[in-house]
């Protein structure tokens, strides 16, 4: 057995963190690099936006269904270093200090995150960390109560990131501090090998965005699942307890998206086993939106203990999709996704044909609707109705388990 235990490849980082997906709230998508409090203090990246976010996690139900990192992207800091090289905030939109701030969070049963970038400037223009401040910075953060910290890469060479980013994972180690790590280096690399290496990756990084940013569209939201299970056969491998794909932010709630659109995102990223990190306006989100991200059976199956990332398993002509995350004690989820425009459409399969085990007989519940299908066998026929670039999400436990799949014997 010890054998094979020392042939696995060694959990990312040694940190122990993010053994689920994390989940929580993220500035950027939302409100950007938006620093004009003078004329919008509502919506400006200070202080005051992420204390009432954190309220917000912390009053409305998020935090109890795993919602805990409160996450500052881009553009909170000051535009030079202090007198001794160290970053810090803008002390007009941030005049308490983020070591205030992270208390404010903390105090709340919430986890504070922050944004730096690997290079000369971030991608907004602000103090970037060069190689030679990796290890101040990372003793920064630290002091100031971080608990995750997204590395961007804007601004710096090929040569520069594969040097810095392992870099900054052993500094954060050395502080003693627990801290997510969360890198954009595959991104920067076009996020495929032989430029990205997924196994070295999955040691230097919890996290990892590997494509484009999000954008608040339908049209960005398919880009991102076109290219992530085009790769599947890459990328999926290289996801588990500790080391995850990151496809970008949920954009649930805010102007891109139409209901149906707002439940396929959330079904697929949960079937990708990506980090459920929200970027919306939690104070006037709808209750249709709320509803979907507070999916509490949704939220189970993205936080599966195993960890396995989903893959596509059928791609139909007739624009239907089906996707399957194989989860823990043998159960499974399945979506059937619609790219139609027209109208909704009647999907008939059998759990056969989607190569489940014959001989078994599962008990399934509808993500959304919530109601339950008792005993569908394998060989049974079924059809589901799959509005236009919507989804339904089947969650499956077998009731009968299949006859040749033999059950282990403890020890």
């Amino acid at each position: 057995v010890l054998v094979h235990v020392l042939a696995l490849p060694s959990v990312a980082l040694e940190n122990g963190l993010a053994r689920t997906p994390p989940m929580g709230w993220m500035s950027w998508e939302r409100f950007r690099c938006n620093v004009d409090c003078q004329e919008d203090p509502r919506n400006c990246i200070s202080e005051k936006l992420f204390f009432e976010m954190a309220d917000r996690l912390a009053e409305d139900g998020w935090r109890e269904l795993g919602y805990e990192y409160i996450n500052i992207d881009d553009c909170w800091s000051a535009k030079q270093r202090d007198a001794a090289g160290r970053l810090i905030p803008d002390l007009k939109r941030f005049p308490s200090g983020i070591k205030a701030l992270a208390d404010y969070v903390h105090a709340r049963g919430l986890k504070l995150g922050i944004y730096g970038d690997l290079g000369i400037f971030t991608c907004g223009g602000y103090p970037g960390t060069m190689l030679e401040h990796v290890k101040q910075d990372a003793q920064t953060f630290a002091e100031w109560g971080v608990d995750m910290l997204k590395l961007d890469g804007c601004y710096s060479s090929a040569e520069e990131q594969a040097k810095g980013y392992p870099e900054m994972a052993r500094a954060l180690n050395a502080t003693g501090r627990p801290i997510v790590y969360s890198c954009s280096w595959p991104a920067y690399q076009g996020g495929l090998p032989p430029k990205v290496n997924y196994t070295i990756l999955a040691e230097v990084c919890n996290l990892w965005r590997n494509y484009d940013d999000i954008q608040d569209s339908w049209d960005s939201v398919l880009s991102i699942v076109d290219w992530f299970f085009t790769n599947q056969d890459v990328l999926q491998p290289a996801a588990g307890p500790g080391h995850w794909n990151d496809p970008d932010m949920l954009i649930i709630g805010n102007f891109g998206l139409s209901y149906e659109q707002s439940r396929s995102q959330m079904a697929l990223w949960t079937v990708m086993a990506a980090p459920l990190l929200m970027s919306t306006d939690l104070r006037t989100m709808s209750p249709s939106a709320k509803e979907i991200l507070q999916n509490r059976l949704m939220i189970q199956i993205n936080q599966d203990p195993l960890g396995i990332q989903g893959r596509r398993i059928v791609k139909e002509k007739s624009q239907i999709e089906v996707f399957l995350r194989p989860l823990s004690q043998t159960a499974s989820a399945l979506v059937f996704f619609s790219r139609r425009t027209d109208m909704p459409f009647r999907y008939t399969t059998s759990l056969a044909r989607l190569h489940f085990p014959e001989d078994a007989v599962y008990e399934v519940q509808d993500v959304y609707a919530g109601k339950i299908i008792g005993a569908l066998k394998t060989a049974d026929n079924f059809s589901v109705m799959i509005n236009p670039s919507g989804v339904v999400m089947w969650y499956l436990r077998p009731v009968v388990q299949p006859r040749y799949v033999r059950q282990q014997a403890p020890g």
